[in-house]
């Protein structure tokens, strides 16, 4: 059982490194597009800062632990099944250069392998319900405040002269960006330590302990760690997508993109929400390009990442739904019920 254990947890750590690598993107790509930093002053800040949010609390980490499946309800198979489709679906986008949502990935793969573990009856509706309706809300709010942002800074610089401008924004993105990657990773981090919080919750049961579920202070900052050296390896595919195919833009964009989302990222944080960083930052983005003209924004791209968000939650369920019953023969063999 504790070799088991142990793979799961492994696993659950390549998910966190995929993730930093895959949402890299996320956090730097405005900021390489504006060419504020290089692509190597970029990874390098954003891994930083992703390992900073480990002192903004634990709460996305006992939402996705106890939020979506019944904890009492899993095994160790459950949970691996849950990872393999979450990094299969990652990868897959990865290499098609498609910024899909690493979360909801992440929590598809935990409804497939929870349903076929245990049925409809594993999940925890609630909780599901508020993960899925923010793909729809949170690049809603980062669109709007990013808007509403551009419009505002537009009115109150509407006198100063353009390099003027250009040439503060070109200092504040740097803030903004970094703001954007403590969100990043008080968000993304945290889903992975909730996931080996879970593991580690149900070793305790099956071996007789004295069981709660808790997420200790070194596991939240272990997982910080990793997503930021996965965010080191970049996600180039990634970054040339939410840089430069959704709409072009200047520091001044940027700067309000960044912002937009990280006010969200951070808000929803504090109140435990599971959102996707990269559902954020995409409607921050087109929200700046949408100030300009709604011809700025290049709409067959935004709906080609539009439909792979549709498909993120189904595809990774049905991916660890069949990984499940791949490994269900492990669960007899090592006793993991």
């Amino acid at each position: 059982m504790l070799i088991l254990v142990c793979i799961v947890i492994f696993i659950a750590l390549v998910f966190d490194y995929v993730n930093g690598m895959h949402d890299a993107a996320n956090a730097i790509a405005t900021v390489v597009s504006t060419r504020v930093l290089t692509p190597g002053q970029a990874v390098m800040m954003a891994a930083v800062f992703d390992s900073l949010s480990v002192f903004l609390g634990t709460h996305v980490a006992n939402s996705i632990g106890t939020g979506i499946v019944s904890a009492d309800s899993v095994n160790e198979i459950t949970i691996l099944a849950a990872l393999i489709g979450a990094i299969s679906w990652n990868v897959l986008t990865w290499w098609l250069g498609l910024p899909s949502s690493s979360s909801h990935a992440l929590i598809g793969g935990l409804v497939g392998a929870g349903v076929a573990h245990a049925g409809l009856g594993v999940l925890i509706w609630k909780g599901l319900f508020r993960a899925v309706s923010f793909i729809v809300l949170s690049p809603l709010i980062g669109f709007f405040l990013s808007f509403c942002l551009m419009m505002a800074v537009c009115w109150v610089l509407r006198d100063f002269s353009p390099s003027s401008v250009d040439w503060f924004f070109r200092k504040a993105q740097i803030a903004s960006a970094c703001l954007y990657s403590l969100g990043h990773g008080s968000n993304d981090a945290q889903k992975t330590a909730g996931i080996i919080a879970l593991v580690l919750y149900r070793y305790r049961i099956t071996t007789h302990q004295e069981a709660v579920f808790h997420v200790p202070w070194w596991l939240a900052l272990v997982c910080t760690l990793v997503i930021g050296l996965g965010t080191l390896s970049g996600g180039w595919r990634i970054v040339k997508t939410m840089g430069t195919k959704i709409c072009k833009f200047k520091p001044v964009g940027g700067f309000c993109a960044e912002t937009a989302g990280a006010i969200t990222l951070l808000s929803t944080a504090l109140f435990g929400i599971p959102v996707s960083t990269t559902h954020t930052i995409t409607g921050a983005i087109i929200g700046v390009g949408a100030t300009q003209r709604l011809s700025a924004v290049r709409w067959g791209v935004a709906q080609n990442i539009v439909v792979a968000w549709v498909m993120t939650i189904p595809c990774s369920a049905v991916v660890s739904f069949v990984t499940y019953y791949a490994f269900k023969p492990l669960a007899h063999l090592l006793g993991a019920y």
